[in-house]
């Protein structure tokens, strides 16, 4: 079976990788059948051949999840869309404290809601009797 992958290359906790096809029994360092670009995670540049990979999946190659995820984020000229994120992770101790403000916020508008509606409520009554 065929397989579209990466081939690790680089130096220690410096990775780049070539996606490539090549059997799946063949070792992830083995001699490819074709190589279809290349990927430096780190850096996030990527320039891949997705209209040969398409080629190859009709044929029946299986592309890995990390292969896959690139061919579907994969920009026209092949290089990569990455969208960086927005949400930024926070500290157990920051994230109750967000919390606890979010709470506060809530109980402050719920406050503000109810006062709006009490005068409100008051007010009918009293039109009612100035027309009795």
């Amino acid at each position: 079976m065929l397989k579209i992958r990466l081939k690790r290359l680089g130096a220690k906790k410096n990775p780049s990788y070539r996606i490539i096809v090549i059997n799946s029994t063949t070792k992830r360092e083995g001699r490819p059948i074709q190589e279809l670009g290349h990927y430096n995670p780190k850096t996030k540049v990527m320039q891949f051949d997705v209209a040969t990979a398409q080629e190859w999946v009709k044929k029946g190659a299986q592309p890995t999840e990390t292969v896959a995820y690139l061919m579907k984020n994969c920009n026209a000229d092949g290089t990569l869309n990455y969208k960086k994120k927005e949400t930024v992770k926070l500290s157990k101790k920051a994230q109750a404290k967000a919390q606890a403000e979010a709470e506060a916020k809530a109980a402050a508008e719920a406050e503000a809601k109810a006062a709006a509606e009490a005068p409100a409520a008051e007010e009918a009554p009293a039109a009612e009797e100035a027309e009795a």
